[in-house]
């Protein structure tokens, strides 16, 4: 999306030892350059708006006015893509629905080459999305996830197909999308398994989140659960997710921490393991995200007679890995996010008569 070839990034932090570190340590990825860096709030909104960065990282904790109080008063007025920068704490997820665009955990002693890296991914990733609309500037509607008629949509509820699983992944952006998908659905769903680029710890607090957001019963996977109806199950932040059948029942399988696509846990690892548990009996939601994590595992899936559904553009904070699953033909309905559930819904009564 970027006119130049280099993301200018502004830093904010109040440690100046911090802010140091992360600047050497960005410095040296070539397709960084840091222009500007803020000890806090004040200092941060003028260099923002005077040197109008592609992208700023933001520490959450900060003494006077914290970053997700900045972010409030920032974005309604000058939005720009943020990259949070968070110690493990539920305050990130605020900090998303605020407008950020992602988020990167704050390092342990020791761990900082790891933590540039992944920080330099996320501007990376950032520099690349179109900047959400804060959900405080959103209506009620928009904020259930369905732009027609969220409350109709939640009240649906049928004898669904004992053999349907629903399979979802996403990344940048994936976690109000998310959200949006599953705060529109009804309690009774058949069993929904989600694999969402996220660290460790963050994944525990995103499900306890969305529990309390949702009508199904969401929560971290610890493996061997029963995929019952009513229940969803996000992969932790460091193990690789499978679905495995036994007799008629679907069960969850935690595997080895190794990144597959990429990443871990992945999209395709999870997909590809709904393929061949649930065939034809699969839906898979390819949501927003950065990269191509999840394409080839949808094909697998649409090729095992799965109905495949990925998230049109113009509603992706990244239209990333829904745009390459619908390269490789793994797509069979594209929507925008509000009519995923929809979709979605339709396609499990359709399930329901066979």
């Amino acid at each position: 999306m970027l006119n130049h070839k280099r993301i200018r990034t502004i830093i904010v932090d109040d440690s100046a030892l911090f802010r140091t570190a992360i600047s050497r340590g960005l410095s040296a990825h070539p397709e960084i350059e840091i222009i500007a860096t803020a000890a806090d709030a004040m200092d941060a909104e003028e260099k923002i708006l005077r040197l109008d960065p592609d992208v700023v990282t933001l520490d959450v904790e900060m003494p006077g006015m914290n970053g997700l109080e900045f972010l409030k008063i920032l974005m309604p007025q000058h939005p720009v893509r943020v990259v949070v920068v968070s110690a493990a704490n539920g305050i990130v997820f605020e900090a998303i629905r605020a407008g950020a665009v992602n988020f990167v955990a704050k390092p342990d002693a020791g761990d900082m080459p790891a933590f540039i890296d992944s920080l330099a991914e996320q501007i990376a990733a950032a520099a690349e999305a179109r900047i959400p609309t804060p959900m405080a500037g959103r209506s009620v509607q928009q904020q259930e996830g369905m732009g027609a008629s969220p409350s109709l949509t939640r009240k649906m509820s049928a004898a669904w197909n004992a053999r349907s699983l629903v399979a979802i992944g996403a990344s940048t952006g994936g976690t109000e999308a998310i959200s949006a998908v599953l705060k529109a659905l009804p309690g009774d769903m058949p069993g929904i398994v989600i694999t969402q680029h996220m660290p460790p710890v963050f994944t525990r607090m995103y499900a306890e989140r969305l529990d309390k957001e949702c009508a199904m019963s969401v929560r971290e996977a610890q493996g061997g659960e029963l995929i019952g109806p009513g229940m969803a199950f996000v992969a932790p932040g460091d193990r690789q997710m499978r679905v495995v059948k036994q007799g008629e029942q679907y069960f969850i399988k935690l595997g080895e921490a190794d990144k597959v696509s990429g990443h871990c846990p992945s999209v395709d690892v999870l997909f590809e393991s709904v393929s061949l548990s649930a065939g034809d009996a699969g839906v898979g939601i390819l949501l927003t995200g950065m990269g191509a994590d999840g394409a080839k595992g949808m094909l697998k899936m649409r090729q095992a007679g799965a109905f495949t559904i990925g998230q049109d553009k113009n509603s992706c904070v990244v239209y990333g890995m829904p745009m390459e699953a619908m390269k490789l033909g793994a797509v069979a309905r594209q929507a925008s996010l509000d009519m995923v559930p929809s979709v979605l819904l339709n396609q499990l009564k359709i399930q329901s008569r066979v």
